[in-house]
């Protein structure tokens, strides 16, 4: 199989787990074009299939941390712009607000737990292969995860509770 159509099937998810690193559309495109570009001009790549998804998502990852690496403005870790903005859209749609809620709860989480919830959750990599990627032991994958999962409740446990006072004060006036 062609290099250029063995990557197809990924690219949707490299791009949410680009977007759970960038929080942004346009640098998370951006990222999946360079893993590509990467990807497409290695000399060698893994057979088999499991092992070449892990692959691609490693090259993204890496590609994301050179990113990173290189002096530029910090982010404040405020939720991208284009997430609120269609916000609007996505009222009276339990799905979709479902959807925000948990895209918000994850900006307020540290970047190693939106990561690792990201490859799992998020993309469907197996702990072995999220091993690969991260370059952790599977068990460490194991209880990283579990503790990103615990404060990913906990922030959306605290927006609801937040929320649910906020609407008794104003029903309250």
């Amino acid at each position: 199989m062609r290099q250029g159509r063995r990557i197809e099937p990924y690219l949707e998810r490299l791009f949410g787990y680009a977007f759970s690193l960038t929080r942004s559309r346009e640098d998370s495109a951006d990222l999946v074009q360079d893993c590509a570009l990467r990807a497409l001009s290695a000399r060698r790549t893994p057979r088999d299939e499991a092992a070449y998804r892990a692959w691609l998502f490693r090259i993204l990852r890496n590609a994301w941390l050179d990113r990173v690496r290189r002096p530029r403005l910090e982010q404040q870790g405020l939720p991208s712009e284009d997430l609120i903005a269609d916000a609007d859209l996505w009222i009276g749609d339990e799905r979709r607000i479902n959807t925000l809620t948990v895209r918000l709860g994850l900006a307020k989480l540290t970047m190693a737990q939106r990561e690792i919830i990201a490859l799992v959750d998020i993309v469907g990599l197996s702990y072995a292969e999220t091993a690969e990627v991260l370059g952790l032991p599977r068990g460490t994958v194991m209880s990283r995860l579990s503790r990103a999962r615990r404060a990913l409740f906990e922030v959306l446990s605290q927006d609801s509770r937040r929320g649910a006072a906020a609407g008794l004060r104003r029903g309250a006036r």
